[in-house]
């Protein structure tokens, strides 16, 4: 395995392929620019930082944008209605994420700004020691460890890493963070991240154009892409459940899920609990002709859901619910978005 001693080279040289080859994206700041004096904006370095925790940059940018127009600042979404920016958030993964992007976003504004430091960053409501690492070096230039999965994969191929994978992790850590330069720390952890995301990909890595081709010990054995050797996926668990569509007239039935909880506060469609194993019990809103539509897959972090899709419409008296135009209903959470187009297809 290299020593550090192998990796002297390695800011310089990774530093050099950024200038050349980094990624446009529309929360950063090009090379070009910061070399011009222009400095990233903690709140879009911040915001872009807790919507892609869980998904990728072509699904989050939109959501970037919209966020960005409607909410400028960090201090007018923190003026924001709860309820308007969970709706903004439908589609990007478990809401307590949005719940504490609000609480983040009032404590920043009562502190008057940002934090710069990774040590008060991670304090904040949803900053973990990534976040606060990406934030404290891109934004503020503190020299900073950014250690993603791009970056694991990567220093997990520089260095073969074979060992157990928890272990190993502190193994790279320490590495990235002994290797981040005084200057420009915050583009090395961009570079980084973008080596990994455009070169040192999980599968077929483009070692011939990789700046540190001759640094990795991986390439060296001729087997880049069996790295990083994690432990095996235990296989997804599969959670079943039942949603239901009540309509009467234009209106359709809609529910608002408890605060705490998986899509904590969001609006839904009533339904049934999703017990962790067997088949939930019936609990339809009222009784009624209810016709099985079909079903619909959903796969959160840790289960799979299987939800049974029924409709009917209404023939008693309406119970307590929100009731909502058809035409007007959005920012349903993924799952019952796809029960709803799956009932209403023409919606």
């Amino acid at each position: 395995m290299p020593g550090k001693r192998s990796f002297k080279e390695l800011p310089s040289r990774l530093l050099a392929w950024y200038d050349q080859h980094a990624r446009d994206l529309p929360w950063r700041v090009s090379p070009a620019d910061r070399a011009l004096g222009k400095r990233p904006d903690p709140y879009r370095i911040w915001l872009s930082e807790i919507m892609l925790q869980q998904t990728t940059i072509p699904h989050g940018t939109p959501y970037f944008h919209a966020f960005t127009q409607r909410w400028p600042t960090v201090e007018a979404l923190a003026n924001s209605r709860d309820e308007e920016v969970m709706t903004a958030w439908a589609g990007l993964g478990y809401y307590a994420r949005a719940r504490n992007l609000l609480k983040c976003a009032r404590e920043v504004v009562a502190l008057g700004g940002f934090p710069e430091t990774e040590k008060t960053l991670v304090k904040l409501p949803g900053i973990g020691p990534y976040t606060a690492g990406a934030i404290a070096a891109i934004a503020f230039d503190q020299q900073a460890a950014a250690v993603d999965g791009n970056v694991d994969r990567v220093f997990a191929r520089l260095l073969a890493l074979k060992g157990e994978w928890a272990e190993e992790k502190k193994v790279i850590a320490a590495e990235v963070r002994a290797l981040v330069p005084e200057k420009r720390p915050g583009e090395f952890a961009e570079a980084l991240m973008d080596l990994g995301a455009t070169i040192c990909t999980p599968t077929r890595p483009n070692c011939l154009i990789c700046p540190l081709a001759d640094m990795c010990a991986a390439r060296a054995e001729g087997e880049p892409d069996t790295y990083p050797r994690k432990p095996a996926k235990a296989a997804t668990k599969v959670r079943h459940g039942v949603a239901y569509v009540l309509l009467e007239g234009d209106e359709v039935m809609l529910v608002r899920r408890p605060d705490k909880g998986l899509l904590g506060g969001m609006l839904a469609l009533p339904g049934t609990e999703w017990p962790k194993s067997g088949m939930p019990d019936e609990a339809p809103p009222v009784e009624a002709n209810w016709e099985t539509i079909g079903e619909v897959r959903h796969v959160f972090t840790h289960f799979a859901l299987i939800l049974t899709v029924k409709r009917a419409r209404l023939t008693a008296k309406r119970p307590d619910g929100v009731w909502t135009p058809i035409r007007d209903v959005e920012g349903l959470p993924s799952v019952f978005a796809k029960a709803f187009r799956l009932a209403l297809p023409e919606a």
